[in-house]
C-alpha cells in the first residue's frame, strides 16, 4: 500500500465532510443614529475596516431602514466578534 492511502492523504471531500453540521448564519444587531431603527444584519450587510489606530478601525453597513450610510467605530472586541463572525475585513495599514 503506498504512503499516501495508508495516511489517509487519499481521503475524499464527502468522506472529511461527513460528520459535519451546517450552522446558523450569524447575524449582528445595530442601531441607526439617523432614523433610530434597531435591526439584525447578516455578516455580508456589514464591512469591518481595521486601520493603524483604533481611531481608524470601524465598521459600516446600509440601514435597511432608511438607507443611511452608517460608520461606528469598532473596539478590539467588536474586531474579535465582527471577524468570527465571518464580516469581510479591509486592512488599511500595512503589517511592515
Amino acid at each position: 500500500m503506498s504512503e499516501s492511502a495508508s495516511s489517509g492523504v487519499g481521503m475524499s471531500v464527502a468522506s472529511a465532510f461527513a460528520g459535519m453540521r451546517s450552522v446558523a448564519p450569524v447575524v449582528f444587531r445595530a442601531g441607526c443614529p439617523d432614523c433610530r431603527g434597531r435591526f439584525e444584519l447578516a455578516a455580508s450587510a456589514l464591512r469591518l475596516a481595521i486601520g493603524a489606530t483604533s481611531r481608524t478601525t470601524f465598521y459600516s453597513f446600509t440601514c435597511p431602514d432608511c438607507g443611511a450610510s452608517v460608520r461606528k467605530p469598532a473596539g478590539e472586541r467588536i474586531v474579535e466578534l465582527l471577524t468570527g463572525g465571518g464580516v469581510r475585513t479591509l486592512r488599511l495599514h500595512s503589517t511592515l
